[in-house]
């Protein structure tokens, strides 16, 4: 979906970490939510020094988080890959709207709840030629960390969203007390362990406790083990 970074990259290494290279900032990111509970902005937290090579525990039991410390080999951490390989598009389900449309793969889905708010992103699309719930919508489909979500403009054909800066988000997600997804932001080639290249896309997360049933995405599951980062 968008041009691939020449220095920056994910590779995963076979039943073992993500291994990061490029000078990738690395910080922590909170899911911030309304009096409601609801999930509505995101709050950076903890900036780790940039290093030009870093490795991320993929296993979800290092000692050491979020970088691995060699713990998966111990205890022989089953890291199959078992995403679809297709194109983001060629996944998704189209809902559309008078001006808008929204691509939804669902599963993709790292349960961020940012769709939720607000009567749900896939009801509001149909509301989008009204400008208050137009910017709502965006917003909270921008919010959406996996890329799970996104929205079209049919005029154009283009997404309607930001390009993200370079970076790497580890989400908090205080809400339902656990730690969520390692965050790639703005286009971070990932390197399967058999040498694939996924797609890049703007908004992509990989699971970091160890249990996704989707690897190397998040699926969620954090959040029903109540994974905790430390």
């Amino acid at each position: 979906m968008i041009t691939a970074n020449a220095e920056a990259r994910v590779a995963i290494l076979k039943d073992g970490p993500y291994v990061v290279t490029g000078k990738i900032s690395l910080t922590t990111q909170t899911i911030a939510t309304g009096a409601d509970g609801g999930s509505e902005s995101w709050e950076e937290g903890e900036v780790f020094p940039i290093q030009a090579k870093y490795a991320l525990c993929r296993c979800g039991q290092s000692e050491n988080k979020p970088f691995c410390d060699g713990t998966h080999a111990k205890i022989n951490f089953d890291g199959t890959e078992t995403a679809s390989r297709a194109a983001y598009l060629e996944q998704a389900t189209v809902f559309d709207g008078p001006e808008l449309r929204l691509t939804d793969v669902e599963s993709l889905c790292a349960f961020g709840r940012f769709c939720d708010p607000h009567g749900k992103v896939w009801n509001q699309v149909a509301h989008t030629a009204d400008p208050e719930v137009r910017a709502t919508f965006i917003q909270q489909v921008e919010n959406c960390p996996a890329g799970r979500l996104v929205a079209w403009d049919k005029r154009t054909g283009k997404p309607v969203e930001r390009i993200l800066p370079i970076s790497i988000g580890l989400v908090e997600d205080p809400e339902e007390h656990c730690s969520g997804p390692v965050w790639l932001r703005g286009g971070i080639p990932v390197v399967s362990a058999d040498g694939f290249e996924y797609e890049v896309r703007n908004r992509v997360t990989l699971c970091r406790c160890g249990r996704s049933r989707n690897k190397p995405f998040c699926d969620g599951t954090h959040a029903s083990v109540t994974v905790q980062s430390e």
